[in-house]
């Protein structure tokens, strides 16, 4: 019987790599169990291995459910390129070419199927009648609720997908959703029961700096100095108006940088265009409105500036990571002035949802001004804390000064506990300080333990300890609930003496700028490990314009620098590389094994010999069928048999016979008596009328013979 496939061979045959991250195991488990679920993963943090390995080990369709056509399509690609069966249906196809794929989907040949909302929900009455539905998995899930930062209203109607398939899963992803987000999209989409994963929101390769009140001319020679010192890297510089973007492009040419800009006001083709050639490199810096960047999945963005303040932290954190999606260290860099502030507040006087939308804009702008660690206040702002200060941020880099502030922690803490959490920042600051105002005494807040118990300290400088209590993860704000706050189990544990809270002095300082603030190490000269890196990198470029698809799609930077730090000398060695699946092996193993050949002859390293019937072996232990060797070892299928029948009369390997049958084995041992030929084939060949192929032959020859040495032993 055969034994069932596991998620994990799924993830190293088809991703190329051995081991899951953090969350990725339990939840595909739990889909294949046919449960709800609701995933916030980070962005870069695997969200998709979370359905894409499910959907390749359930029976039937899985359908992906995804805003963008350029995100499908990006996606799409990925997939094909490591073997798997995807396709997307969007409206940019003729109604001829739907319908050939629609054929295809119904005849169980396409695994993923990546699908606009409203595509779906017009396809609805087909699909629930003609196509077997295994998985249903949304993506960018946070589109839903209308407390999200990007919502969408075509996605509200997706609820229907629980009726049409009450017993199909679901899967909903998001990378930025807070609590109240989190439990709209559950009611939203009507899962059952669901399971929740929240994996961690640290995102440790990104450094991140904040830059205050610098002067335009300032800013460029700053950001071109930035780029300069990257410069075969990608980045993204996000400004607040279409008009600054078309500013900033054209400065940076100016400095010779290939950059263009991207916006909303620009015509779907020229928007085309403009992210075909940054996805494709050949435009390194693209200077855009927040309209771009959620329809790609470039992974080798190396750099995010935001030109001016983001409005919230959901859409900052969204932006910035869409750097170092491989892992790789990338760099973000923020600037903002009181006048950003300004204009986003009278964009947001004119919108929906006003009062949130203000205090999402104040926490981001407390997050631009804090004096505490950066990645601690951003995470903080997701549910989750971090212990140590990140040693990745200005603010870590340049330290500002603590005390222990557990006692004023808890004195605000027992002072919001005391009004049952039923107050916001000011009330309670007003407690503090013993304010006898209308509010406070019709509340009866007077008569509260701790009325007035931090007198000592000015409104404006509790304002500044409340706001890195906030920031820390001691308190959180209820949007929904009169943004009053509440106290976590952080918060709990500093209120009941378990933990102790370092708070920083509130008096201002000026803002620290180091020597080198860009943290970019200055080469005088190239080692030659960089220059295996740029020579596979170049390998890679051609590749990708060969196929027409990103590099990217191709290798991540990630994989090229692990065969960099690898070396694998030959072609079974290649399946130790994260990122090389058995697919991508086959078809580019070859190409990469001739780059590292030919860098090693250049700088005289001397390469090992190699075994060919070694190489064979770890293919065919790493479960490569005889075709595949031949094919990645670009050998004929007959070197490789020759190849098996020597590995077993070694002994290497103990077991061939499921390459030939016991009635071909018979018939060669009766050849081979009455011939008298124990080594030459043909004539076996000829005397059995050509009736058994020769290199069934070959291996039936190699266990008579193995058969005769252990009976002589």
């Amino acid at each position: 019987m055969q034994t069932a496939i596991i998620p994990q061979q799924i993830l190293k045959k088809h991703f190329g790599f051995e081991n899951f991250r953090p969350l990725q195991e339990e939840i595909i488990e739990g889909v294949l169990q046919h449960k709800d679920t609701l995933v916030l993963m980070p962005t870069g943090g695997g969200k998709s291995v979370c359905f894409q390995v499910p959907a390749l080990l359930l029976p039937n369709l899985t359908l992906v459910v995804s805003p963008l056509i350029a995100l499908m399509k990006d996606q799409v690609d990925a997939l094909q390129a490591n073997g798997i069966a995807a396709a997307f249906l969007n409206s940019s196809m003729s109604e001829a070419d739907q319908n050939v794929l629609l054929e295809r989907v119904k005849e169980n040949a396409i695994k993923l199927l990546y699908v606009s909302p409203e595509k779906l929900l017009a396809l609805l009455p087909y699909f629930a009648t003609q196509i077997p539905i295994s998985l249903i998995a949304i993506d960018e899930a946070h589109c839903i609720s209308a407390w999200g930062h990007d919502f969408r209203p075509e996605y509200t109607k997706l609820k229907q997908l629980k009726e049409v398939w009450p017993n199909v899963p679901i899967v909903a992803l998001t990378a930025t959703a807070d609590k109240i987000t989190r439990k709209d999209i559950m009611q939203q989409l009507a899962l059952q029961e669901p399971a929740v994963f929240v994996a961690s929101f640290d995102r440790p390769n990104l450094s991140l700096q904040v830059r205050f009140g610098v002067k335009k001319k300032k800013k460029m020679e700053e950001i071109t100095s930035f780029i300069h010192a990257r410069a075969n890297e990608c980045g993204i510089i996000y400004c607040l108006s279409r008009k600054a973007t078309e500013e900033m492009a054209t400065d940076l040419q100016v400095f010779g940088i290939a950059a263009d800009f991207y916006h909303a006001g620009m015509s779907a083709s020229d928007r085309s265009k403009i992210q075909d050639d940054f996805i494709h490199d050949r435009t390194k810096v693209i200077c855009a409105t927040i309209a771009f960047g959620m329809g790609i999945d470039k992974s080798n963005v190396r750099f995010v500036i935001h030109n001016s303040l983001p409005k919230n932290m959901e859409g900052y954190y969204q932006e910035i990571g869409r750097a170092g999606r491989d892992g790789l260290p990338s760099d973000t860099l923020l600037y903002y002035s009181l006048g950003d502030v300004m204009m986003l507040r009278s964009f947001i006087e004119e919108s929906g949802q006003k009062e949130l939308n203000l205090e999402k804009l104040n926490r981001m702008q407390q997050y631009a001004e804090a004096p505490i660690c950066r990645r601690k206040i951003l995470l903080a702002y997701f549910g989750e804390t971090l212990a140590q200060a990140c040693q990745n941020c200005d603010v870590c880099q340049a330290p500002r000064q603590v005390f222990d502030g557990t006692l004023l922690a808890q004195k605000a803490l027992s002072a919001l506990a005391r009004t049952n959490q039923n107050v916001g920042v000011n009330v309670l600051i007003d407690i503090l300080r013993g304010s006898h105002r209308k509010e406070i005494i019709e509340n009866n807040y007077d008569r509260i333990k701790t009325f007035g118990a931090g007198k000592d300290k000015s409104f404006a400088e509790w304002q500044q300890l409340l706001l890195q209590m906030l920031n820390l993860g001691l308190v959180e704000m209820a949007y929904d609930d009169n943004y009053t706050l509440k106290i976590t189990t952080f918060g709990n544990d500093i209120l009941y003496g378990k933990r102790k809270i370092d708070l920083v002095q509130t008096e201002v300082k000026a803002a620290f700028v180091p020597k080198n603030p860009w943290g970019v190490k200055v080469y005088t000269e190239q080692n030659t490990e960089e220059l295996l890196f740029e020579q596979l990198r170049a390998s890679r470029r051609v590749l990708a314009e060969k196929e027409n698809v990103p590099a990217y799609v191709i290798f991540s930077d990630a994989t090229l620098k692990d065969i960099v730090a690898k070396k694998p000398q030959s072609l079974a060695q290649f399946i130790e590389v994260n990122g090389m699946g058995e697919h991508k092996v086959k078809k580019y193993g070859n190409t990469l094994l001739k780059e590292l050949q030919r860098w090693q002859k250049e700088h005289g390293i001397k390469q090992p010999k190699g075994n060919t019937y070694k190489e064979t072996l770890a293919l065919l232990q790493q479960g490569f069928s005889i075709e595949d060797i031949a094919l990645t070892r670009q050998l004929h299928e007959s070197t490789i048999y020759s190849h098996l029948a020597q590995l077993f009369q070694t002994k290497e390997i103990n077991d061939i016979s499921k390459y030939y049958s016991e009635s071909d084995l018979a018939l060669v041992r009766k050849a081979r008596a009455e011939t008298g030929e124990t080594k030459q084939l043909n004539p076996i060949y000829t005397h059995l009328q050509e009736a058994v192929p020769h290199h069934v032959i070959r291996l039936c020859l190699s266990v008579i013979e193995r058969e005769e040495k252990d009976g002589d032993d």
